[in-house]
């Protein structure tokens, strides 16, 4: 049964991992601090981890989402944090048993799986919503006002390597967030992508970099790497009489305006500083906040599985366009 305004919600968290620990941690956190949610399970095959994490955040612990729907028939809402080719099988399981979905990033492996998890979302009346954390990053929600016509942007995602997530390559692991974000920010179809990746340490690609054109004629450059040995996040995109500058680990946006009248005068006193205001917050509760009113007000989520299935949709274009590079260089035969 759907909750109503104001009522609280049960929520549960499948795959208790480092990033669904995190799930369970904050739905915690914000009961805590007066939010409408309770924790009510968490589920995992490996049933000593889920007893640790229920135990650390005060719920029970399931070894599959069928014993958790059947046994917390109250069960309204819950964060699946799978690995990405059990997305479907589990957001299934959950939505027709009535309960919606914040399903991590990438949506699925592939696009006719995403377009069954919309279908499925669509046909039992469920919201579906897709983990991209970076949509609710303090600075990414002050820039997005300050959209006007973006006609090129340079985009670095840049990370240490760890061991988790290698049943993707860095494209739908990490240069996935930028997609999305430039995809919302420029609202204009894809025209031409071209793009090089390289495996590193694992067998898939860890380190990408993609130009990508769009119909309006905005250009972007994204650089992926999951073997830097530092961690960058940052976006920088240059709009008529305009550069914006974005930290995504910082949390904070600088705006560099020509002929504008507020701001901070820079080394040249035709350009303006500016500093929008910014309220810090975790990403991640300001995402599963919004995922509660979604689920609250039957709205459409801030990021819909539509939002997940576009990113995805380029972000396989760009895995193709780097195979199809390798091919054409005969990458393969430099590894061998």
């Amino acid at each position: 049964m759907s909750p109503s305004s104001g009522e609280f919600v049960n929520v549960a968290v499948i795959g208790v991992g480092a990033f669904g620990r995190n799930h369970a941690r904050i739905y915690q956190q914000l009961a805590l601090q007066g939010e409408a949610v309770r924790l009510v399970g968490v589920v995992d095959p490996d049933l000593s981890r889920a007893d640790a994490v229920a135990q650390e955040f005060g719920c029970r612990a399931f070894g599959s989402v069928e014993h958790l729907t059947t046994t917390h028939s109250e069960v309204q809402a819950a964060s699946v944090a799978v690995p990405t080719l059990q997305h479907l099988e589990i957001a299934r399981g959950l939505m027709e048993a009535g309960v919606d979905v914040l399903v991590e990033k990438p949506l699925a492996p592939s696009l006719a799986e995403a377009d069954e998890l919309v279908r499925i979302a669509q046909g039992t009346g469920r919201i579906g919503q897709v983990g991209h954390l970076e949509r609710f990053n303090p600075a990414v929600r002050a820039t997005a006002p300050l959209i006007t016509q973006p006609m090129f942007f340079e985009v670095h995602r840049l990370s240490i390597f760890t061991p988790r997530s290698l049943d993707i390559d860095v494209v739908l692991d990490l240069m996935i967030h930028d997609l999305d974000v430039v995809l919302s920010f420029v609202k204009s179809p894809v025209r031409e992508i071209r793009a090089v990746g390289l495996p590193i340490l694992s067998g898939k690609t860890d380190i990408a970099n993609v130009r990508m054109e769009f119909e309006s004629g905005c250009v972007a450059n994204f650089t992926a790497s999951r073997v830097s040995t530092e961690r960058v996040r940052k976006m920088r995109f240059f709009q008529p009489r305009q550069y914006v500058s974005l930290d995504y680990s910082r949390q904070d946006v600088l705006v560099f305006s020509v002929g504008e009248s507020g701001g901070t005068p820079s080394v040249n006193p035709q350009i303006k500083v500016a500093k929008p205001p910014i309220v810090a917050e975790e990403p991640l509760q300001a995402e599963l906040r919004s995922f509660l009113q979604a689920v609250r007000s039957r709205s459409q989520p801030l990021v819909s599985f539509e939002d997940g299935r576009r990113a995805l949709a380029v972000a396989l274009d760009v895995v193709a366009a780097i195979s199809e590079h390798g091919q054409k260089v005969q990458l393969d035969q430099l590894h061998r």
